[in-house]
């Protein structure tokens, strides 16, 4: 092989990968919200996994791409395990589409395509043509990958090594296995080593080979690239939750009992029809015969894919009822239970960056999280100091500490989302939910200040009257109340819901005016000790502060009706 040839084999493999993922990308952005809503309506059924798998990995173009985002949304609780076996079936069949399309060789095309997506990406001032654009440009390069490559290999076909190592794997099923895995390990793609195997077979590299029947060479080595996908998931789930690593257990059980099974099958078929294996006939049938350098000959790129596509399919049928067994198994080799990690993020994955649709979704559910972790703190720092237990004056300060963490570990994501392809309606609820993570921090300040002074009624023995103590009441229970509603607001979406807040929130304003009037005049009676009032009043402050985060938390949710224009 010469350099030219290693030249235009990578140079061609980058075109294509490269196109591969444009095409993904595109494809990612256009579909977001409707990939969102087939996520959404996943259950527990896993035949319905089976197809949101498919569907998506049709639209991402990798059946590893797409396993790494189960694997992302295994790990921030999107997804049980019943639900990402489903999901990861639907996806090594939806990838097969990619070999599918292959096999149809457009590279003639090719220029047209680019010139097309050339136009739409560069000259459109519209995001959706853009976006459509850089799918006709990706389509476009991945083919012209394909021609350069396929022109590359040519000369394999006269090569004796070649032919020798191709030998060698029809006499030993395991080495072709072996080579395939290794060949996807390395890529990091099952897409784009299939794909290498059909530029081979349209180079006619496999044309020369005597004695040996095309697919009896090619099938172990399509099975060992089934089991390489697997290594992107493995090596993703490096650091994640146990739950996500048996995500990826579960990807290579699939992929290895089914190439077991495969081998098995087509070994005992061989058998019994003496070497002349019937199931290779029949796909050579069904992929029909190509032009190749003027002589119609039989499309063996055709046959990669189909095999590729009947492989997964089997594989799927012949797997979904055992799913349950194979989720079993994964807990079997991975046991153990999780542990929560209060000041750790939940629903976040820089893996479900994949889709910044779904990840956007993710922010606002950790944001949600982390919300109710400070109201948990506010209602805990008043009982505190109505009941002057400093044991919870201590829960308070300690989950301020993990309040403090979150909203860390919130905005570094967010950062790093709002570099990705966002739809116009994503970056506003991110930028809302940066000034949201604020808000919610600020709540958490303030209740430990309530804690605080707490703790300075408890050292300093202070009481108050019943009237202080009936008014404060009211008011931490109204202030409770907006809070709450602030939260499910954004949670759910809400948008009546978020416009009553600012009422409430008027109201928590006219009553701490009244408040500290009237507590000012027992000062001025001295019904109430100095010391007493002093605290009165900052408690009373701090939850009107409170009241007042909650009603930007509402704005944030109502910007989106507006189109990011402010309401208040």
């Amino acid at each position: 092989m010469t350099i030219d040839m290693f030249i235009g084999l990578f140079g061609g493999l980058g075109l294509f990968i490269y196109g591969m993922n444009m095409m993904g990308e595109g494809l990612k952005t256009v579909a977001g919200n409707r990939m969102k809503r087939l996520l959404e309506v996943l259950t527990n059924n896993h035949i319905m996994g089976v197809l949101v798998g498919t569907i998506v990995t049709m639209i991402i173009q990798s059946s590893s791409a797409t396993t790494v985002l189960v694997v992302g949304f295994v790990n921030a609780g999107i997804m049980n395990l019943m639900q990402a076996t489903g999901v990861i079936m639907g996806a090594n069949i939806g990838t097969t589409i990619t070999a599918q399309m292959i096999a149809l060789n457009l590279s003639q095309i090719a220029p047209i395509a680019i010139t097309i997506g050339s136009i739409m990406f560069l000259f459109s001032k519209r995001k959706k043509i853009k976006q459509t654009g850089l799918i006709i440009l990706g389509f476009g390069i991945l083919f012209t990958g394909i021609d350069f490559m396929a022109g590359a290999m040519k000369p394999l076909r006269d090569h004796e090594g070649f032919k020798s190592l191709l030998i060698s794997f029809s006499r030993n099923p395991i080495l072709g296995v072996i080579a395939g895995f290794v060949l996807t390990a390395i890529i990091q793609s099952s897409s784009a080593s299939i794909g290498l195997l059909q530029v081979l077979a349209m180079s006619g590299a496999f044309s020369n080979v005597p004695g040996v029947s095309v697919l009896a060479l090619i099938v172990p080595i399509l099975l060992g690239e089934n089991i390489g996908t697997c290594v992107t998931a493995m090596l993703s789930s490096i650091g994640a939750s146990k739950t996500a690593k048996r995500a990826a257990i579960i990807h290579f059980s699939i992929k290895i009992i089914g190439t077991i099974w495969a081998l098995l099958a087509l070994g005992l078929i061989s058998l019994i029809s003496a070497g002349n294996n019937p199931f290779y006939g029949f796909i050579a049938n069904i992929s029909g015969t190509t032009l190749m350098e003027g002589n119609i000959v039989p499309n063996v790129a055709r046959q990669i894919a189909n095999v590729h596509t009947i492989f997964n399919i089997l594989n799927t049928l012949l797997l979904l009822p055992f799913a349950p067994s194979i989720v079993k198994l994964s807990e079997k080799i991975l046991p153990g239970e999780e542990k929560e990690d209060l000041g750790g993020l939940k629903y976040l994955d820089d893996r479900i960056m994949e889709n910044p649709t779904i990840a956007v979704g993710q922010a606002v559910k950790e944001t949600v999280r982390m919300a109710k972790f400070s109201l948990e703190n506010v209602n805990t720092a008043v009982k505190a100091f109505f009941d002057k237990d400093e044991e919870l004056i201590e829960i308070v300060l300690d989950k301020e500490q993990s309040i403090n963490s979150l909203e860390r570990e919130i905005t570094s994501y967010l950062i790093k989302l709002s570099n990705s392809n966002l739809l116009e309606r994503d970056n506003i609820k991110i930028t809302n939910l940066y000034h949201t993570t604020n808000d919610v921090e600020r709540i958490g300040d303030h209740a430990e200040n309530i804690a605080e002074l707490a703790q300075l009624s408890i050292d300093n023995n202070l009481f108050f009257s019943d009237i202080a103590i009936s008014e404060l009441e009211d008011m931490a229970s109204r202030v409770g109340s907006v809070l709450r509603d602030s939260i499910t607001a954004l949670e759910n979406d809400d948008i009546e819901l978020a416009k009553t807040i600012y009422s409430q929130e008027q109201e928590i304003d006219n009553l701490e005016e009244s408040l500290r009037d009237s507590h000012i005049e027992r000062l001025n009676k001295q019904l109430c000790h100095p010391s007493s009032g002093v605290i009165f009043l900052d408690i009373v402050s701090n939850l009107e502060r409170i009241a007042d985060h909650a009603t930007n938390i509402s704005k944030t949710v109502l910007d989106l009706e507006k189109d990011g224009n402010k309401i208040f």
